[in-house]
């Protein structure tokens, strides 16, 4: 990491702290043997700060934790621990937060569980947070810029809707290749439990749970869930078909096409058979019309 002109790395705590960063390591740190509440003061002390110092009630109540104060860290559960060694780093008033595989301790449900914490992180954190994660799954959900490494270079940078559909990129190449759309909730269905939501003109419906008009939300979109037709569907349980142009085609093994598609702005993308490309007649350029299959909410 360069940050304000030194290069440190994040098994070096020490310089992290010194340059004003706070790390929330991969596994949880938290003391055993004193309660949550001392452990927040004696994250405190270590930076310089006493408990009287620093009003800690807003960061206790941003990750819920008022009712683990009392309590020791072997009777919480890991994402409970999770959330103390995060308020103690926040306590600290970092000017960047680094958070180095922060789920890689947690089994599923736990991981389940505490990701809407993160997701409450992102959206009322004032600071800048540095998410490090072998989880592309965690990355759609909480990252706005993603950096790439590979083989410890940055092998592309940039914002996370930019960089998922790129065709060059590894992460277009897997069976779970899918991009990521900012929308906002346009309309809830209770009858059908369906939502509504729009996005640079286009309007897509997806399964959800009672959702406020308004709510910005994070829709995912697989390529194995988005098949190309020539002409709108009429007769079709599909409920949603956007139209678009194909940006680009690429090759991939066992007579698979990846296709990158441009829906209005919104790139998207779909992966067909060699067959139905050369019978569609398809290349860069063709109009097309997306029916996808399925849709999903992050959260």
């Amino acid at each position: 990491i360069e940050f304000q002109g030194a290069n440190i790395t994040a098994s070096d705590p020490a310089a992290i702290v010194r340059r004003g960063l706070s790390h929330v390591p991969e596994g949880r740190e938290v003391f055993p043997l004193l309660s949550v509440r001392d452990n927040l003061a004696f994250g405190l002390a270590r930076v310089g700060g006493a408990r009287g110092d620093v009003d800690q009630a807003p960061v206790i109540e941003l990750l819920g934790i008022g009712h683990l104060l009392a309590r020791r860290p072997g009777t919480l559960s890991g994402g409970e621990q999770q959330r103390v060694a995060i308020a103690r780093a926040l306590l600290a008033k970092p000017r960047l937060l680094l958070m180095d595989e922060p789920l890689a301790a947690l089994d599923e449900q736990r991981k389940a569980e505490f990701l809407p914490w993160l997701e409450k992180l992102h959206d009322e954190l004032e600071i800048p947070v540095l998410y490090v994660s072998h989880a592309l799954h965690e990355v759609a959900r909480l990252a706005d810029h993603l950096v790439l490494l590979e083989n410890g270079r940055a092998r592309a940078s940039g914002p996370l809707a930019e960089i998922l559909p790129r065709l060059d990129l590894p992460l277009s190449q897997g069976e779970e290749a899918f991009v990521v759309v900012t929308a906002t909730v346009a309309d809830y269905d209770a009858h059908y439990a369906l939502a509504r939501v729009d996005f640079d003109g286009q309007t897509l419906w997806t399964p959800s749970p009672p959702r406020t008009v308004g709510t910005a939300v994070r829709v995912r979109i697989q390529a194995r869930d988005v098949s190309l037709t020539l002409a709108p569907q009429r007769d079709s349980s599909i409920l949603n078909t956007l139209s678009g142009r194909i940006a680009a085609l690429e090759e991939q093994p066992l007579g698979r096409i990846l296709v990158r598609l441009d829906t209005g702005g919104v790139p998207l993308l779909a992966r067909i058979t060699h067959k139905s490309l050369d019978h569609l007649g398809l290349s860069a350029g063709s109009r097309v019309y997306a029916q996808i299959k399925s849709v999903a909410l992050l959260d």
